[in-house]
């Protein structure tokens, strides 16, 4: 019997370190040169890679693979503070005693010369969080968990290199699927979609109506009609522009297929209102219902949503879960007529989903999520479905709030102070700026933030969401008054918490010692939309109007 491993001839893989980087102007580069393949994943924000003489764009959910012995910097983008993890992956390549003289291959991720940018990954961004949050493992069972996530990783990055490699590229409907929805643009032939899939051309339209319900022509007309919706709802450029854009000769051809599926004219399409809305989280869901629109379908990890005493609650609303597959939310959308589907790309890639294969369903809507604020989520949201007065007469009852509660605030002690807003994680303590509970304290009522992050809020307003801190840091950031969140552990647990207010840092504080501290609640405090900032400001007035 042969008692060799079973191809152990391949690279063992481990993870040599793993680090969380923030640039901001304060910390606005950092450099990076190991001995091992460096992954890179952007959690959040935009920067800079450069190498050599070569600089990359980095996003949210985008990852990079870097080489081996090569000089890189990450460089800070000053409107969008970025935060990414930076993963050191460990390869043995030399033969070892376990595998009883075997040479093992060089390793895939070490043949790379030049970086390699994959976007569109947030799972891995993900994964690479999990290993940074628990790499002071705990106990065995722990260390074997981040032995799985590494070598899950790897597994995806090395399924990444061979979907590139021609040698891998098998043909499959799926791949001539998404071929269609990536190049609907273009001119292409059921013959080539079949070479794609691989199979013969009179056969191909059956397997493609059995796993899509639409034959590839439909297919194809829904994608361009889609596409020219989604244009036309944004104000993106004249008929035939739009024609041209999606893939039609000119406006006319446009018009006749535009009728053909949706029943009446682009100009008609541009008056009316769409009834059937899926929505992606809980948020824009929030918006809509803040515009008296109910959506249809909520795709969400959980059903919980805002009441308002001033909303009449849901009536008739199909949750999913952001863990069902695919195939059973194109199922839920289709069968529920969905006619606009609104979400964040940022939503999108966390959870697997392609806006372009959304699109063969219903026209999407991308508002982006934390590029923008709350009020520019609403009036985006208030465009796509034909509410924006009404948008314009909400966001002006609440301005009006604002003063009164301002006035109010202004006339307290905390209008003189330094009101800070620190919030403990699991992985870590943060200092809110100008967005969720920050929002209503800096912008709707005035007050002062702790001049340390004053410039990020200044410039970047309630796109400055959080900066991390350590604990010996506290001192720094403490203001006259603090305000601190909580975020429970997976578990529920926020004996997290306990590391903070146990600590001489936090027992020394003058606003401790002055017990000028408010203990507030993540559900209260922390959701960011219409509903949620209106009573956010209601809570603060009560909060700070109490002490006049």
């Amino acid at each position: 019997m042969n008692s060799e491993w079973i191809n152990s001839h391949y690279p063992i893989y481990s993870a040599a370190n793993i680090q969380s980087l923030y640039t901001t102007t304060n910390m606005p580069m950092h450099k990076i040169n190991e001995p091992s393949p460096v992954l890179i994943g952007v959690a959040r924000g935009k920067g800079i890679l450069r190498m050599d003489d070569h600089a990359h764009e980095l996003t949210e959910g985008n990852v990079v693979l870097l080489p081996p012995h090569r000089h890189a910097a990450l460089i800070a983008n000053a409107q969008h503070p970025l935060h990414a993890y930076r993963f050191a992956i460990h390869t043995i390549e030399q033969t070892g005693s376990l595998l009883a003289g075997a040479m093992i291959q060089k390793s895939e991720l070490n043949a790379y010369s030049s970086i390699k940018l994959i976007p569109n990954q947030s799972s891995i961004v993900a994964q690479m969080e999990e290993l940074y949050i628990h790499r002071s493992t705990a106990s065995e069972m722990r260390h074997v968990q981040n032995q799985i996530i590494v070598h899950q990783i790897i597994l995806q990055l090395l399924q990444q290199h061979n979907e590139h490699d021609p040698t891998g590229d098998q043909p499959s409907m799926e791949r001539s699927i998404t071929y269609l929805e990536s190049h609907y643009t273009d001119k292409i032939s059921r013959e080539h979609l079949a070479e794609i899939a691989g199979v013969s051309h009179s056969h191909y339209s059956i397997l493609f109506k059995k796993m899509t319900g639409f034959s590839p022509n439909e297919y194809l007309s829904r994608l361009r009609i889609h596409r020219a919706m989604e244009l036309l709802i944004s104000g993106s450029g004249t008929l035939r522009e739009i024609a041209l854009e999606v893939g039609y000769k000119d406006e006319f051809y446009l018009s006749r297929r535009f009728k053909q599926h949706a029943g009446t004219s682009p100009s008609g399409y541009n008056q009316r209102t769409s009834h059937r809305i899926a929505v992606l989280l809980p948020p824009y869901a929030s918006h809509l219902l803040t515009l008296g629109v109910e959506p249809t379908v909520i795709i969400a990890e959980s059903n919980e949503y805002v009441n308002a005493t001033d909303l009449a609650p849901p009536q008739s609303i199909t949750f999913m879960n952001t863990s069902s597959t695919i195939e059973q939310i194109d199922a839920t959308l289709l069968e529920n007529g969905i006619e606009l589907i609104i979400a964040a790309k940022q939503h999108l890639d966390m959870y697997g989903l392609n806006l372009a294969h959304l699109r063969a369903i219903a026209p999407v809507i991308e508002i982006p999520w934390m590029d923008l604020g709350w009020k520019e989520h609403l009036r985006l949201i208030a465009k796509a479905v034909h509410r924006s007065e009404l948008a314009e007469q909400w966001l002006a009852a609440f301005e009006q709030e604002e003063q009164a509660a301002r006035s109010l605030v202004q006339q307290s002690a905390a209008a003189d102070e330094i009101i800070t807003i620190l919030v403990s994680k699991p992985e870590g303590l943060y200092v809110y700026g100008a967005r969720n509970a920050g929002y209503v304290l800096y912008q709707s009522l005035g007050l002062h933030s702790p001049e340390r992050i004053r410039p990020e809020i200044d410039k970047l307003g309630d796109q400055f969401h959080s900066i991390p801190i350590e604990l010996s840091d506290l001192a720094e950031y403490a203001g006259d008054r603090i305000l601190v969140i909580v975020y429970p552990d997976a578990n529920g647990s926020s004996s997290h918490s306990d590391a903070l207010f146990n600590s001489i840092h936090w027992r020394t504080l003058p606003a401790v010692l002055r017990e000028n501290i408010h203990l507030l609640d993540l559900d209260e405090w922390i959701p960011y939309n219409p509903i949620s900032i209106r009573l956010q400001l209601q809570r603060a007035a009560a909060l700070f109007g109490s002490d006049q």
